[in-house]
């Protein structure tokens, strides 16, 4: 029996059921989960990376959408709030659409 150790969707059980399959799942305590989270965000990011084409990564990004939205809601937030905090940071320092990459700055 394969041993995967990680945080999975909700509905993962239930599709691993209606195959005939048996597993083993456990809830997490709030700092596995938070743990969890944040190893899952790794992962999706790795993968997002990782793909090869248009459709594989606009679908690891959904990935990394779900994990920052369970992060957000972990904290007492929303995504709604997320999205404000981004908008006001882009205003004050910007976005990431023009490409500036920093190679040094003298600070003396």
């Amino acid at each position: 029996m394969p041993v995967y150790n990680k945080l999975v969707r909700d509905k993962i059980p239930e599709i691993i059921e209606k195959t005939g399959k048996k597993y083993m799942t456990k809830i997490l305590s709030n700092e596995e989960y938070i743990k969890e989270l944040q190893t899952k965000g790794f992962e999706e990011l790795t993968e997002y990376v990782e793909a090869k084409d248009k459709e594989s990564s606009l679908e690891e990004l959904a990935d990394v959408l779900e994990i920052i939205h369970a992060l957000a809601e972990y904290h007492g937030s929303s995504i709604n709030q997320i999205e404000e905090i981004r908008k006001k940071k882009a205003v004050e320092r910007g976005g990431f659409k023009e490409k500036i990459y920093l190679v040094e700055v003298d600070d003396e």
